[in-house]
């Protein structure tokens, strides 16, 4: 009974930092497409006395994807009405030009401030319409919503990377006894930890199994993905094959390297 509970705390801790790197992986993949979402509907609206070409656009930002010049027809057509042809043609002339920018990613409200200036260093462009207000807001509850995820993922690692070190130093106090006997008939180290070692790999595997089934059924229901609709991006909860994979590694690696700390710790001690 005493080792089926060392077992299952063990589990449940490995199964938690796991949890919580998948939840850190899934934040970060919604994250990723909602500023591409952002991005794609994102712009800037730049006013010009002449016409103003693709490559000098372009010569402000790498960042910028493309350029499209807005037309005046509209606004013209409400006016033919009241308006002579050739005033109709006299203001399609003099009329400014009207520029809508989108960019490659989501800028940075210092990015935006730089365009802009480089951009109204050009005497031909009379005004830029960056929506700076607008954006900056959005662009600040992102770093928010990023920032504590990150602090989430690091303080449940944290925590439960102590409580798996306690559940094998625990471990190894029960069997000290044992060790001790062992090293006495000449044993080597990685013969005396032999049960830690296996302990740890199997729990680590059975928490990484657990973890994967967890978020494999979860991403084949329809309210995970209900979810991810209502802000309108479309990602993969869990890629069976890549997540799958870093979960276990992640899992393996960790009670390896905490087992062996410990069997290093009781060498020095001995």
């Amino acid at each position: 009974m005493k080792s089926l509970k060392n077992h299952f705390s063990l589990i449940l801790a490995l199964f938690s930092i796991l949890f919580a790197i998948q939840i850190f992986i899934i934040n970060d993949r919604a994250l990723k497409a909602y500023e591409v979402k952002l991005s794609s509907n994102y712009s800037m609206i730049v006013v010009a006395n002449t016409s103003i070409t693709d490559e000098t656009f372009k010569q402000y930002s790498t960042n910028i994807e493309t350029i499209e010049q807005l037309s005046a027809d509209e606004i013209i057509s409400k006016l033919e009405k009241n308006i002579s042809k050739k005033n109709i043609d006299l203001l399609k002339i003099s009329m400014p030009k009207f520029y809508r920018i989108h960019l490659k990613t989501f800028p940075s409200p210092s990015e935006i401030k730089n365009l802009t200036a480089k951009m109204l260093k050009n005497n031909t462009i009379t005004k830029v319409e960056d929506f700076s207000n607008n954006h900056d807001t959005v662009y600040k509850l992102l770093l928010l919503f990023k920032g504590i995820t990150q602090l989430f993922a690091l303080v449940i690692l944290v925590v439960t990377v102590l409580l798996i070190a306690k559940e094998m130093r625990i471990w190894q106090f029960k069997h000290s006894e044992r060790m001790n006997i062992m090293g006495l008939f000449g044993a080597p180290v990685w013969l005396r930890s032999a049960v830690l070692f296996r302990l740890a790999i199997v729990d680590a595997l059975l928490s990484s199994i657990f973890a994967i089934a967890l978020f494999y059924v979860i991403s084949k229901t329809a309210w995970a993905k209900a979810q991810l609709n209502v802000i309108g991006i479309d990602i993969d909860i869990f890629k069976f094959v890549s997540d799958g994979s870093v979960l276990s590694i992640v899992s393996i690696t960790i009670s390896i390297l905490l087992a062996s700390m410990i069997v290093i710790g009781y060498k020095e001690e001995v």
